[in-house]
């Protein structure tokens, strides 16, 4: 907004007496500002739609629609409450100059008019008003700034995660394509649940779209497994199994600390539950924590089975891929046992949908 003390601005005179419009009229336009004529109250709420003044002077006795009843309206009126009211009156009792106030009105200016004091007193207003829209453009402007350096800083933190999901899937030699691959099926999954009435009150667009971008952070924990434990051949002896398993919890500790401990994005929150339970079992023979049944949250349940698919029809350093129906019949065999009876009824209809 240009600072009004440097440029016109809009003066609306509300008043039912032609005289007194003519008046006011010449001392605002000897400010250099522009007057805007309204013969009485249902005509300046018509015009204030177009014309957004920078200040109203407001006459009280007027036919049908009295000043304080116009500056009423006005003040309950999202659009308009800010822009500053001075009555103009020939009432100049306290008890009016008090009721004037009372409805919202910046000012009160008696009748017959001194130019000087309507000069002065719009003067300061039309100064305060601008100061406090120039205040608040300030405001909206590092607001905007604040938002943006808040979504770089996401966006970089997203990239970090990302970074360090793709080197642990190059440690353990999973498919190049695997956290693309997890990516979509997880969002094809999900999405065929919300339309189960199981859980469409659970699952909502939003849900969708956060999996989507958590699924690929479950195995960031590989990153603090070594090597030779990862890329082994034959069959882990159980101190290496016991070592492949802190995957899990070292991988949701690496997103709590990459994270905000007092603010969380959905995301960060969601991530955390699927590294540290996607290999929990729904019978409770899974870890790191044995839970069973819906004490594992949902979104690791959806990953525990997308991933396992995903794994079971990519080559690994110990097999060569299964194909899609042979990965489902294993998959089944250990409906509940490790995967929920009702996540797997839906993952087997839309199975031909997963990359």
């Amino acid at each position: 907004m240009d600072d009004i003390r440097m440029s016109a601005a809009n003066v609306m005179i509300v008043d039912d007496v032609e005289v007194n419009r003519f008046v006011l009229s010449g001392i605002i336009e000897d400010m250099g500002h522009k007057p805007i004529l309204a013969e009485d109250g249902k005509e300046a709420l018509r015009l204030i739609k177009t014309t957004r003044p920078n200040l109203i002077l407001l006459d009280v006795s007027m036919p049908e629609m009295d000043g304080y009843e116009v500056c009423k309206k006005l003040k309950r009126d999202m659009l308009y409450k800010d822009i500053p009211i001075i009555f103009i009156s020939a009432y100049d009792t306290p008890e009016d100059v008090v009721k004037g106030f009372e409805v919202g009105s910046e000012d009160y200016i008696t009748k017959p008019f001194i130019p000087e004091e309507v000069k002065a007193r719009v003067g300061v207003h039309l100064k305060v008003y601008n100061a406090t829209h120039n205040l608040l453009e300030m405001n909206r402007k590092l607001r905007i700034s604040v938002k943006e350096q808040l979504k770089q800083m996401e966006q970089e933190k997203k990239s970090v995660l990302y970074g360090l999901a793709g080197v642990a899937r190059k440690n353990a030699s999973y498919d190049e394509k695997h956290m693309e691959r997890l990516r979509y099926n997880c969002k094809v999954l999900t999405q065929a649940m919300q339309l189960s009435p199981l859980y469409e009150r659970i699952i909502s667009d939003s849900y969708v779209s956060t999996i989507e971008i958590a699924a690929p952070l479950c195995d960031i924990g590989n990153i603090t497994i070594p090597m030779e434990v990862l890329g082994k051949k034959d069959v882990l002896n159980d101190e290496e199994k016991e070592l492949m398993r802190t995957h899990t919890s070292k991988g949701a500790q690496i997103l709590k600390d990459i994270g905000s401990y007092n603010d969380y994005n959905d995301y960060i929150k969601m991530a955390i539950d699927i590294a540290e339970n996607h290999h929990e079992n729904w019978d409770g023979s899974g870890y790191p924590s044995g839970k069973a049944g819906n004490e594992i949250p949902l979104s690791a349940q959806i990953v525990s089975i997308a991933d396992v698919f995903c794994a079971l029809t990519e080559d690994r350093s110990y097999r060569k891929a299964f194909t899609t129906d042979e990965a489902v019949e294993i998959i089944g065999k250990d409906v509940g046992k490790k995967y929920s009876e009702d996540i797997h009824s839906v993952f087997t209809k839309i199975i031909r949908q997963f990359k």
